[in-house]
């Protein structure tokens, strides 16, 4: 806790934010580190609540309650109110591989189980995890962790996303010889190709991993298992393998017109801006540009909303999200009862920047695309949609009607299909001989084994498309798995 009043004297206060209007004219973080002094009385509203449920990690119905990786959270917002940054910044790490990923993107769940968020604005924990990590940066205190001993024990782990790079990191650590295949350019996973520069500067990424390097870990970079080098390989080659690869295979808009020139699956924009803005600070014009184009996004959640950011930092003439749901509510609902995170409105980063710029919400709910409509020349030119009514019957059933009268005609340049993502790309699992189940990696729960010996299995890539928190809670979980199924056949073997 922090100073026993302390939730009755403070106010949350959030991060600065540029003004929007500002921001869309770079690709920069759009928020700043509030002061010490700000974050010591942030830390200071952290109240004595008996029992914490910030730290809990668990589901509630299917929502999020507390934070998956159990950060002792009420620890180090003491001894931030106290000013004992070094002490906090120690007791972060003891859970935390990456808090400079989760204190920028995580959607922080641990705030939505605040005991002073029953009926107070929650601490501002988030806030709080990423000042300590930044300040532990800037002071000196993050250092590379070489292990003393090392074992004859080598791992190799696909996949350098956050469950990956987690993984890599315990293994390291437990003095086993750690190799990373990446398919990509840079290390990262969705965390440097997936997530646009404003969200989480791709300088903090990169940072970690020459810190990773610095331990011990070796990366091989634009390395397709499975094509570059064979799972027989590998399985030869390492003692262990832990496949993170992440639930990259999205799902396919199926519509008439639907395979029209300039719509394009959204991670594949996202990618392509940001691998032009890293190589060339887009000298380059490989990436997509959105300037003076109409540019329309379906799907409602947070990887349309970075589309629409990065059409505004473009220049584009209009830009607007399509969600098949109603508006989230402003207050908690009864269905999402305290501790789980409530799913509650607000005007995110992206649409408070394209509200600046075109003067209001780019977001249009309960909205069906019926069909795409292209030119003579096979480009797209309109979307036709209609408005729906979401209908919950008796049994708690939810279906959407169409509302006869409001079918309107969209013009559009560009279409971004962001609607989810369907699990894990199978080829690599065939090749190893691992079972897939319900488009995920089939591994235990218990272990992550896999069916095949010696293959292990963690992240979106097992548990389907989720948070940062857990993907880095699996690479920590799989990691131990690893390191006791290492001990395990070694002792076999003697």
């Amino acid at each position: 806790m922090g100073k026993p009043t302390g939730f009755m004297e403070y106010d949350r206060k959030k991060v600065t934010e540029k003004a929007p209007l500002a921001r869309v004219k770079n690709f920069e973080e759009y928020t700043a580190r509030l002061s010490d002094a700000d974050l010591t009385t942030q830390g200071a509203r952290c109240m004595d609540c008996g029992t914490p449920f910030c730290h809990m990690g668990i589901e509630i119905r299917g929502f999020a309650a507390g934070c998956p990786i159990q950060n002792v959270i009420p620890e180090w917002n003491d001894l931030v109110y106290h000013g004992q940054w070094q002490e906090a910044l120690e007791r972060l790490m003891m859970t935390n591989n990456f808090p400079e990923f989760t204190g920028r993107v995580c959607p922080a769940p641990c705030e939505g189980s605040c005991t002073l968020g029953i009926n107070e604005p929650a601490v501002a924990i988030k806030s709080i995890e990423q000042s300590i990590i930044d300040k532990g940066f800037e002071m000196g205190w993050v250092q590379p962790r070489i292990p003393q001993q090392r074992t004859t024990k080598k791992i190799a782990i696909i996949g350098s996303g956050p469950a990956g790079l987690a993984a890599a990191d315990e293994l390291n650590q437990c003095g086993h010889h750690v190799t990373v295949f990446e398919r990509d350019d840079r290390a990262g996973g969705l965390l440097m190709y997936g997530i646009p520069n404003m969200k989480l500067d791709k300088k903090i990424v990169e940072r970690r991993i020459h810190l990773l390097q610095a331990e011990g870990i070796h990366f091989e970079l634009n390395t397709a298992v499975g094509i570059d080098i064979t799972a027989d390989e590998l399985k030869a080659q390492y003692d262990a393998v832990v496949l993170a690869t992440g639930a990259t295979k999205a799902r396919e808009l199926r519509m008439p017109g639907s395979e029209a020139q300039g719509v394009i699956p959204a991670m594949t924009y996202l990618h392509g801006v940001t691998k032009s803005l890293l190589d060339s600070n887009f000298e380059d014009e490989r990436a997509l540009n959105m300037k003076g184009k109409n540019v329309l996004v379906i799907g409602g959640g947070d990887t349309g909303a970075d589309c629409v950011a990065t059409a505004v930092r473009q220049g584009c003439q209009s830009v607007h999200q399509f969600g098949k749901h109603p508006a989230l509510p402003v207050k908690r609902q009864q269905q999402q009862p305290w501790p789980a995170d409530p799913q509650l409105y607000k005007l995110d980063y992206a649409y408070a920047e394209a509200d600046a710029k075109f003067g209001g919400d780019p977001r249009e709910y309960c909205i069906q695309t019926k069909k795409i409509v292209a030119d003579e020349q096979g480009r797209v030119k309109e979307l036709h949609t209609v408005q729906m009514n979401k209908i919950v019957n008796d049994e708690g059933y939810a279906y959407f009607e169409e509302i006869p009268g409001t079918e309107k005609v969209w013009p559009a340049d560009y279409v971004f299909v962001a609607i989810g993502f369907e699990g894990t790309e199978s080829a690599l699992a065939q090749q190893f001989g691992v079972n897939v189940l319900n488009n995920r990696l089939y591994a235990s729960g218990r272990d992550y084994a896999t069916t095949v010996e010696g293959v292990f299995a963690a992240g979106d890539a097992r548990r389907g498309p989720s948070l940062i928190v857990w993907a880095i809670k699996e690479g920590r979980e799989v990691a131990a798995q690893v390191a006791k199924y290492l001990t395990e056949t070694q002792a076999l073997a003697q």
